[in-house]
């Protein structure tokens, strides 16, 4: 186990009786995550909506996922039983894609025991850990109280001036400008490298060894790092895997789908 990350096999045998889990099922194009929770979830965890409980209401602005008022959002995390100094697990059945959000957020809020399930919901059944189905019964009220502002953000305006290493975490087609089904405009920020948070994940949806998370991220060197997506999402998941190797990034949380919205910012195509 590190400070990111915890394996199925950790989870089954942990002992901390006040362990929180979140079930953070969402994708793209699929808006069945509260249908799939309850085909199958791990016992006692409780689904949360990444659309209305860790985001704020899109717009062509903000872009489609804005970062939740803070209130807001502890708000929902008391719903979901945090309490102060409550261990948190967040997971998801895509390799962290969506759960690293959660992570992110709660990271940002101040929270400094959570922890993204390598692997997910796939890892967890190869294990032999049980499911439960149907709804769990609603959590007792948390009584967490949130800090925000622990880990760094920037808006697109630092990001036009950024001169550190920015990473595109979008799919590599995505960012060359050959494919855009989303927005309106195609391609990169100008000055960013593609790293598409896919290529964390090994065959099985479980971050890479930290030794080639190392390799991949190797060439940054001590520049500050900031990372941006589609709208902010997958962006969280490459910020955790640049975590496993000590490397604190910054998220631009607007990412592509507020810039391209914008016509006064530019757009680089190819590589």
């Amino acid at each position: 186990m590190n400070a990111v990350l915890i394996s199925a096999e950790e989870l089954r045998e942990s002992t901390e009786k006040d362990l929180r889990l979140l079930d953070v099922r969402w994708q793209l194009g699929d808006p069945d995550g509260p249908q799939h929770y309850q085909n199958g979830h791990i016992p006692g965890a409780v689904f949360v909506d990444l659309d209305t409980e860790l985001a704020a209401l899109p717009s062509p602005a903000r872009g489609r996922h804005p970062l939740p008022d803070p209130s807001r959002l502890q708000k929902c995390a008391r719903s979901w039983g945090l309490c102060t100094g409550d261990p948190v697990v967040v997971y998801d059945a895509i390799g962290g894609m969506s759960a690293a959000r959660a992570w992110w957020l709660l990271r940002w809020a101040g929270i400094a025991d959570v922890r993204i399930l390598d692997g997910g919901l796939p890892s967890w059944i190869r294990c032999g850990g049980e499911l439960a189905t149907g709804v769990e019964p609603d959590p007792a009220p948390g009584d967490i109280e949130f800090r925000p502002g622990r880990l760094p953000v920037i808006d697109a305006d630092a990001v036009a001036r950024w001169e550190g290493v920015l990473l595109d975490a979008r799919a590599a087609e995505r960012y060359r400008g050959e494919q855009e089904h989303l927005d309106p405009r195609a391609g990169h920020i100008p000055g960013a490298i593609s790293a598409p948070s896919s290529e964390n994940l090994d065959q099985d949806g479980c971050f890479l060894p930290e030794d080639l998370l190392r390799e991949r991220f190797g060439e940054i060197g001590e520049a500050p790092v900031a990372v941006y997506c589609g709208s902010g999402v997958t962006a969280a998941h490459a910020i955790a895997a640049l975590a496993v190797v000590g490397v604190q990034a910054a998220l631009y949380p607007g990412s592509w789908s507020q810039w391209a919205h914008d016509p006064k910012r530019p757009v680089a195509t190819g590589v």
